[in-house]
């Protein structure tokens, strides 16, 4: 199998060349203008998990030396001041690139770019978040030049990426449970399990603020949160069923939601929830979460969500389907509850609704729950450990240019 995905590669390399060549001779005549360390492949900037993780690995390792190509159209700008704040040259060039009617113009873009990487006096890093664009030019990109991969978890980019398997050097992932589903994955596809050995594990981390928060948890409204987007996977319209059926046992519990998720749930259900919309002001996500008590997910598949680290930090008690890396981090019935039946979307609405109401009725619990997750948030999530970690990789794949 792993031998088919490399001659079908081959083949499209072949018919792709003549506008690769027409990409590196207008590289030619319009150069980059300037000397990059590194090149950052990310497709979008707006609001979202993975797009936050960018951002953070933009910022520990990049700087005004680097350069960051965005080659989706986001759906909105919400993230450009994170990235912002590597101090990187950004450029979104997904007019070019993310155009299915001129497609042709994405293939010459791949030789302008690879041209760009190959004709640094120094050899630069090429970082990949995870990107198509960033797949489609390794094989044009010089083997000297170190290319780094990061997958967030067992997705349609597990495939998309194995054609492409000899360019990466190194490959990070974010779960080890993550690792392991792709390992299996190299076994069943025949791919030679020496690429296993190019995986690299380095958990995401958030920013924690300066000293641990304090959370009292009284007997006022107790509001449950939902951050994220509306993708399938994250299932919103169940969350939204609970919200219906716990309002049906206990009218002092809101259910507020952070994104754009509100098309994605039915309009009968609407008055059952707080839409608050995609936020980017740290001060307002902040007092969003102090206010509130419970995260709550329902995802049918997870590596490890930001927004767990996030809200665990703020002493929120987490009600999360057992998916992923979740129940290495929450003990069911310690610092939140796992739904283990999460297949079956009305044990999840049950499960979910009978966990909140036990949060809502013990607040002793609660506020157990909160001391014990902050505490653990500010031993595991912090982000000098995610910074040193991102630094030493890049250092050693530029240590390997030299050597």
């Amino acid at each position: 199998m792993y031998k088919l995905f490399l001659a079908k590669r081959f083949v499209e390399d072949v018919i792709m060349f003549p506008f690769i060549l027409i990409g590196k001779m207008i590289a030619l005549f319009k150069p980059l203008g300037r000397e990059y360390e590194t090149f950052f492949f990310f497709p979008f900037y707006h609001v979202g998990g993975a797009e936050k993780v960018h951002a953070n690995i933009a910022r520990a390792t990049g700087n005004k030396n680097c350069i960051i190509f965005f080659t989706r159209k986001s759906q909105n700008n919400l993230f450009w001041n994170e990235f912002a704040q590597s101090g990187c040259v950004m450029k979104d060039i997904s007019r070019y690139t993310d155009n299915k009617w001129i497609h042709f113009v994405n293939i010459i873009f791949r030789g302008i770019i690879s041209h760009y990487i190959n004709s640094q006096r120094q050899k630069p890093v090429v970082f990949n978040g995870q990107c198509n664009f960033g797949y489609k030019i390794s094989p044009w990109i010089d083997k000297s030049i170190p290319q780094i991969e990061l997958i967030h978890s067992l997705c349609s980019f597990s495939y998309i990426r194995i054609p492409f398997l000899p360019f990466i050097t190194k490959t990070i992932m974010i779960s080890t449970i993550r690792i392991q589903e792709h390992l299996d994955l190299y076994k069943r596809y025949s791919i030679p399990l020496k690429l296993g050995g190019k995986i690299l594990f380095i958990m995401n981390a958030i920013d924690l603020p300066a000293t641990k928060p304090v959370k009292n948890v009284g007997s006022e409204e107790l509001i449950v949160l939902y951050v994220g987007r509306s993708t399938a996977e994250k299932r919103v319209q169940l969350i939204a069923q609970i919200a219906k059926a716990v309002k049906g046992k206990e009218k002092n519990i809101s259910f507020w939601f952070m994104g754009e998720v509100k098309e994605a749930i039915p309009s009968e259900l609407h008055s059952y929830c707080k839409f608050l919309g995609n936020q980017s002001d740290p001060k307002v996500i902040n007092d969003v979460y102090k206010q509130s008590h419970i995260l709550i997910l329902v995802s049918d598949t997870e590596g490890f969500p930001m927004v767990v680290m996030e809200a665990m930090s703020h002493g929120l008690a987490i009600v999360s389907t057992a998916v992923g890396e979740v129940p290495l981090h929450v003990k069911n019935g310690t610092n939140g509850f796992l739904i283990q039946n999460y297949v079956d979307a009305s044990a999840v609405v049950e499960d979910a609704m009978k966990a909140i109401l036990i949060l809502d009725n013990d607040r002793k619990l609660l506020q157990s729950i909160a001391d014990k997750n902050i505490g653990y948030a500010f031993e595991h999530f912090g982000m000098n450990r995610f910074k040193k970690e991102y630094q030493q990789l890049f250092s050693e794949m530029r240590s390997s240019i030299v050597s």
